[in-house]
């Protein structure tokens, strides 16, 4: 009797220990990213988000955006990088997720490279032509919106769904005659290819831009609001490193190593990927340029512009009045502050 009541005490004292405040379960996160050359991968590489938010983090690299956005309405990840085309679909099909960070004003980063001898030498010369895509991404709404600016029918080339990884192998076995895509498959295409234009070239001939945001499940957001506040803080340094020092951030620099390592591209290629784009301050993220502003916001009128024409190529259903309902600026201003 006395070694099962010493046995029981122990049990409630253990008990008793681990429902204290200091032994609460760790709470736990995942996060989906993909393979951008982005500055936010060197507080990923290092943990910086384990230890500002005692939360542990689960990480899922994904190959598309529209793969992240299934995966958050499904609740199978809690936040996640996609582009401004998966976001809009996303948001045009009701489904519970918000934009509360800018990733990068997407400029160069994505470019339209066809092969050598192809023959194509212009837009136009697209006709017949097979380009490789990830489907419902910023660059399968660019190559829309780059064909129809050369009035070419999306029918009048063979658009085909590929990840970027399978466009990194379809490329090489010569199976795609172009595609439109991002580090760090550009570079590789690039080598055996000739740009076409750029994501940013188009934006400035047709005003339809795009960019790559992170977004988080609505519910989840709400009851995790400040671990949601905390890495968007996270998010906003490491931008400032690297607007403010990117010249130490050469091919040899620690901070190129980590984001090879995450994302897998080779280090000399980082610098000049990261170039490419342009990483927005939180006070520029949470004015009316980006995500402040409601309806009339540079972000909302982004995903408007996007849905409207991803609905005309039947990509999706339905078009929302307002997308500002998909966008949330609270956690930049705080990061602003």
């Amino acid at each position: 009797m006395t070694d099962r009541r010493h046995f029981l005490l122990a049990l409630a004292a253990t008990s008793a220990l681990l429902s204290a405040p200091g032994f609460a379960a760790q709470k736990e996160v995942t996060i989906a990213y993909q393979d951008m050359l982005v500055p936010w991968r060197v507080a990923h590489a290092a943990g910086e988000i384990e230890k500002a938010t005692g939360y542990k983090i689960n990480f899922r690299q994904f190959g598309g955006g529209g793969d992240v956005i299934r995966a958050l309405a499904s609740g199978q990840v809690h936040i996640g990088e996609a582009g401004s085309a998966p976001i809009a679909a996303g948001i045009s099909q009701g489904l519970p997720v918000e934009l509360f960070w800018i990733l990068d004003d997407i400029n160069d980063a994505e470019a339209l490279v066809v092969r050598n001898g192809s023959g194509v030498a212009s837009l136009a010369d697209l006709r017949g032509k097979k380009i490789g895509v990830p489907f419902t991404s910023t660059t399968h709404f660019h190559t829309l919106v780059a064909l129809d600016h050369a009035k070419l029918n999306p029918n009048d080339v063979k658009i085909v769904n590929l990840r970027p990884p399978e466009v990194a192998a379809a490329w090489e076995r010569g199976d795609i005659d172009a595609t439109f895509i991002w580090e760090p498959v550009l570079s590789k295409v690039k080598a055996g290819g000739k740009q076409l234009i750029t994501s940013g070239e188009i934006s400035k001939q047709t005003g339809k831009s795009t960019f790559d945001g992170i977004v988080v499940n609505r519910d989840w957001a709400k009851d995790n609001a400040e671990f949601v506040a905390q890495f968007t803080k996270i998010l906003a340094v490491a931008d400032e490193r690297y607007r403010r020092d990117k010249a130490r951030w050469t091919s040899t620099s620690s901070e190129a190593a980590a984001i090879a390592k995450i994302t897998g591209a080779k280090a000399e290629d980082v610098p000049a990927g990261l170039a490419l784009y342009r990483f927005p301050s939180a006070s520029e993220q949470a004015s009316p340029t980006w995500l402040g502003g409601g309806k009339a916001s540079g972000a909302a009128a982004s995903l408007a512009a996007t849905a409207a024409f991803l609905k005309s190529q039947g990509t999706i259903a339905n078009v929302l009045p307002d997308y500002s309902v998909g966008v949330n600026p609270k956690y930049a201003e705080k990061a602003a502050q």
